[in-house]
């Protein structure tokens, strides 16, 4: 899990030979079971460089003085330049530690003696130093450093002070002193005279100081990583370590790693840090502390830790690794959850296109990896969502699948099939607008893949779904333009695609539905001509072309569609019903042939049309309606004779048919029309035999026989009708039945009492028109000369009361008569009604005068009784003046008619005196031009 520092320090190891100016090196022991146990890793001692005479002729040299000598100062000497030698050259000389210990065990009274003495040829200073040595080696360790502290005393200024003062540190680290020891190597450090040994000194220092406890853990702090800045001071030597270092900047990091462990973790490196988190080792650090946790299976803490440092330093360039770091820590405790946060951290820190680009090409695959395992989770998440609760379950992962998956396609070389994975996702998500992008964009906008056509069907299919109203949602509302174009689209770049022609026949019917018949047309033989076509998608494609060429009118052409339907029908899987139908089309289409060629005149055309349909479809309702048209296109025609002909073949061939109750009606107008009015009177009577309102056919025959003249086959139909008593029920009723009477009186039948109805009718009846008042009223003068006569032939006998009653009844009889006919016809029956009524009271005045005296009676009562007669005659006589002189006077507002004339001549009789002269009248008519 370490960053790649490790892999560094290894190189160096392996590529730089070992040193060989250490003169000796000191293990000092690893860790122990508690912190208070553990050790630095080494000490290690440094010199000069060898002369080059062979160490090992010199060493030889140096032996034999030794034993040959007896002087304590010569064997001293001899021992010493051997123990450098061999420190100095690292080499085996002939003269081993083992060796080294017998000696100077032997020698140590040679040193006694010699300080005993106080004179030495030699330095005093490098004496101490070797009897301190001397001790140590014989495990007299006080003795040792007794020396050690002797020699910083006398000869502070000596050369081997340094090394003194590291050993007297040493030894109170060893005895557990640190104290004691953190102020000799502070002073060694201080000195400024370190000898080569002061970052040595510093390190064990920062030991010194960790092994005080927590109190002094600051210090140890900056110590320990001013050791790393020696070592480490800048990027570069982050490289090139040299092998000799590791394991000592290898200790230093882990002692770090464990101080910040026990306090707050990356808060305590980062106050170590403050002012300088620059440092270029400084990512190491957290790097460590972040391993050291993990080690300790302390999860949550080494996660926190490499996001501490990702806060720490933002722009940081390793803290991909760091992130990177928290997914495989996460993955070694096996939390999926995490792993997935841990990742998807990772991507969005990452996920802008200038981020992404400062990315190594190791972590840019990294990237793409984790965006495509999240993918494939979330899809495996929603799915599994989806299996369990299929209402709209799991939209949220397949929309974070959907997501990844678009950045994934927009940072890989082959992009499609990224786009068609993130419009799946889209498409379970529920975001379909989305989804209809990413599959264009995989269809389309990318380099051909093997999806990619699949891509752009599933974009049709969203789309279709979407019009059918399967799918809604936000910003998604295609309309069949839309799903119009995509087909041109996917046309256009996999034409030769197999689901194609299926989908063209979809799109023509949904035109054709829509009512765009133009568009049907061209999706439908694009379809029918695909060299793919199923028989089952070229049915469906003629079907539409025949419905929508049938539905523009172009009928000749969809027939020849229907013809092609009909021909693949049964190979693409249709039963006997659908074949039915679809002759019924094409019998239809033949039929509208006919419909039109009518409509325009084609006389011959449209009856061959009509002709055509019962070979197609024979006995049909179709082909009944054919012939049926056929006769009445040549009725219409007027082509009676061949129509007539059809219609009476028809109704024989289809007696029951419901067309054959109209065969009747235009038989009657073929009849009527070819001037064969009794036989169409015959065809109406026939019909009203069977009807259930028979009266309206028998009057339209009697109209046909009347206009025939046959009187006596028309006036039994009119006395029927008016025998049922038929009420008036608008004005042209009340004409027809006044015309009926009119008619019947004008044939002598029952006048009577047809006038007295006439008039009675007409009185009675809101509606009028100006013949039938001119009837009414005729018939009214008619009836009153005849109730005249009546009253004229009355005689006034005695008793004359009774006769006198009867004649009177009369008189007001026949005055009502001439009176309604004045009210009926006005002016026009005036003078004639005047002249009647005025007769009737001049008869009324002579009959009383001329009625014969009772016989009883004496002369003078009979005198008497004829002035009575008299004075009861004149006011009747006095009336018939007064109405024949209002005739009289209508000359100069009327003038002169006949009536007028008769009451002239009455008047003469009546009053000769005024009205008995030689009169010639004359009608005036003024001017109406004002030239005279």
């Amino acid at each position: 899990m370490n960053l790649p520092i490790r892999l560094i320090w290894l190189l160096c190891l392996l590529a730089s030979p070992a040193l060989a100016q250490d003169s000796f090196r000191m293990e000092l022991g690893r860790d122990g079971e508690t912190i208070g146990d553990m050790r630095p890793v080494f000490l290690k001692f440094e010199a000069r460089s060898l002369p080059d005479i062979s160490p090992a002729e010199v060493a030889r040299r140096y032996r034999a003085l030794f034993q040959s000598s007896d002087e304590p100062e010569v064997r001293v000497d001899a021992l010493n330049r051997l123990s450098n030698l061999r420190d100095r050259s690292g080499r085996d000389i002939g003269y081993s530690i083992e060796d080294e210990q017998r000696i100077y065990q032997e020698v140590l009274g040679s040193y006694e003696s010699i300080l005993a003495r106080g004179s030495f040829s030699g330095r005093l200073d490098e004496l101490l130093y070797q009897m301190a040595k001397a001790h140590a080696l014989t495990g007299q360790s006080e003795e040792s450093i007794e020396r050690l502290k002797q020699l910083v005393g006398l000869y502070p200024k000596s050369g081997l002070v340094p090394e003194a003062r590291f050993r007297m540190a040493e030894a109170a680290f060893a005895h557990g002193h640190y104290e004691e020891a953190e102020v000799h190597y502070q002073a060694l450090l201080e000195s400024g005279e370190s000898g080569g040994l002061q970052a040595k000194a510093r390190y064990m220092l920062g030991w010194s100081q960790f092994k005080q406890g927590d109190v002094a853990w600051d210090r140890a702090g900056q110590t320990f990583l001013a050791v790393l800045d020696e070592f480490l001071p800048s990027v570069d030597s982050l490289a090139s370590i040299a092998p000799s270092s590791v394991d000592t900047i290898d200790d230093t990091f882990r002692v770090l790693a464990i101080m910040a462990a026990r306090r707050d973790g990356p808060a305590t490196l980062a106050e170590w840090l403050e002012g300088t988190p620059s440092r270029p080792c400084a990512y190491l650090l957290f790097d460590r502390l972040a391993d050291f946790f993990a080690v300790n299976g302390d999860v949550e803490a080494s996660v926190a830790t490499n996001l501490y440092f990702v806060r720490y330093q933002p722009e940081h360039p390793h803290i991909p690794l760091f992130l990177a770091q928290v997914v495989s820590v996460w993955e070694q405790a096996g939390h999926q959850t995490r792993i997935r946060e841990a990742k998807a951290s990772y991507l969005a820190r990452f996920a802008g296109d200038p981020e992404y680009s400062r990315l190594t090409g190791k972590e840019q695959s990294r990237w793409r990896t984790y965006a495509r395992e999240l993918a494939e989770v979330h899809y495996r998440q929603g799915t599994s969502l989806l299996e369990a609760n299929p209402q709209g379950a799991g939209q949220a992962a397949f929309a974070r699948a959907a997501g990844y998956y678009e950045s994934l396609a927009a940072r890989v070389d082959d992009a499609g099939p990224e786009f068609r994975l993130a419009g799946d996702a889209r498409l379970q998500a529920g975001d379909y607008a989305a989804a209809l992008a990413n599959f264009r964009q995989s269809a389309y906008q990318t380099d051909d893949h093997a999806e990619g056509a699949d891509a752009g069907w599933a974009g049709l299919v969203l789309l279709r779904d979407g019009l059918d109203g399967a799918l809604n949602g936000p910003g998604f509302r295609p309309d069949l333009s839309t799903l119009s174009d995509e087909t041109d689209r996917f046309r256009s770049r996999y034409g030769d695609d197999a689901r194609l022609p299926g989908l063209l026949a979809d799109i023509a019917s949904r035109w054709l539905s829509a009512g765009q018949l133009e568009a049907a047309l061209g999706y439908a033989s694009a379809a029918a001509s695909h060299g793919l076509s199923s028989t089952r998608e070229r049915y469906v494609a003629w079907q539409v072309v025949a419905e929508a060429r049938q539905q523009q009118g172009d009928y000749a052409l969809a027939e020849r569609a229907w013809q092609q339907v009909l021909q693949v029908t049964d190979s693409a899987g249709n039963g006997p019903e659908i074949r039915d139908a679809v002759t019924q089309q094409l019998a239809t289409a033949i039929y509208r042939q006919g419909e039109r060629a009518a409509s325009q005149g084609q006389v011959a055309t449209a009856v061959r049309h009509f002709q055509r349909i019962e070979p197609v479809l024979p006995n049909s309702e179709l082909a009944i309606s054919g012939r049926f048209d056929a006769a009445n296109t040549l009725l219409k025609a007027s082509e009676l004779p061949t129509a007539i002909r059809e219609l009476e073949r028809f109704r024989q061939d289809f007696p029951g048919h419901r067309l054959s109750d109209r065969i009747s009606d235009k038989l009657v107008h073929a009849y009527a029309e070819s001037g064969q009015p009794l036989r169409a009177a015959e065809e109406l009577l026939s019909q009203a035999d069977t009807a259930v309102e028979p009266w309206p056919l028998r009057l339209r025959a009697a109209e046909l026989f009347h206009q025939a003249e046959a009187w006596p086959r028309r006036n039994p139909i009119y006395s029927s009708y008016l025998a049922t008593g038929p009420q008036v029920a608008d004005a042209d009723h009340h004409v027809q039945l006044q015309t009926f009477r009119h008619r019947l009186i004008e044939a002598g039948v029952d006048e009577q009492r047809l006038r007295a109805e006439l008039v009675r009718s007409e009185l009675a009846s809101q509606f009028h028109s100006q013949q039938t008042l001119t009837w009414a009223a005729r018939s009214s003068l008619a009836l009153g000369a005849r109730a005249a006569a009546s009253f004229s032939a009355i005689a006034l006998t005695a008793p004359l009361d009774a006769a006198l009653e009867r004649k009177h009844k009369a008189l007001e009889l026949a005055r009502q008569r001439f009176l309604d006919a004045e009210r009926l016809a006005g002016e026009q029956v005036r003078s004639e009604s005047l002249y009647r009524r005025a007769e009737l009271y001049r008869i009324m005045a002579q009959d009383l005068m001329a009625s014969s005296v009772p016989a009883e009676l004496n002369e003078l009562e009979a005198m008497q009784y004829q002035m009575l007669l008299e004075e009861e005659a004149f006011p009747f006589e006095e009336k018939a003046i007064r109405l024949h002189s209002e005739n009289h006077q209508r000359i100069s507002s009327q003038g002169y008619d006949a009536w007028i004339g008769k009451s002239l001549s009455a008047l003469a009789a009546l009053n000769p005196g005024r009205y008995e002269r030689a009169v010639r009248w004359m009608s005036w008519i003024p001017e109406t031009s004002d030239d005279v």
